[in-house]
């Protein structure tokens, strides 16, 4: 059964290696996906997970960008869960 959520470790990847595998889930994610948590890390720096959120808060398929309970991951919420 699917979640709705779709989880992505882009740990280890440079900004542009990480944008090009969000945008494929992105590309992939069906009527049933409403959230993409990405798991980014948060010790190694801070300029992944700006990048991320700055490149995806004015995405058209984003609805909005959450940032997690977790400081190492961001939400990508595509619409409301119904």
């Amino acid at each position: 059964m699917d979640s709705g959520i779709i989880e992505l470790d882009v740990h280890g990847m440079n900004l542009y290696q990480a944008r090009t595998a969000i945008d494929a889930r992105l590309r992939r994610a069906g009527a049933g996906i409403y959230r993409i948590r990405i798991i980014h890390g948060y010790r190694g720096g801070t300029a992944l997970r700006d990048g991320i959120r700055k490149a995806y808060s004015g995405h058209p398929r984003v609805l909005r960008v959450e940032l997690g309970l977790n400081q190492g991951v961001t939400e990508l919420v595509l619409r409301e869960w119904s």
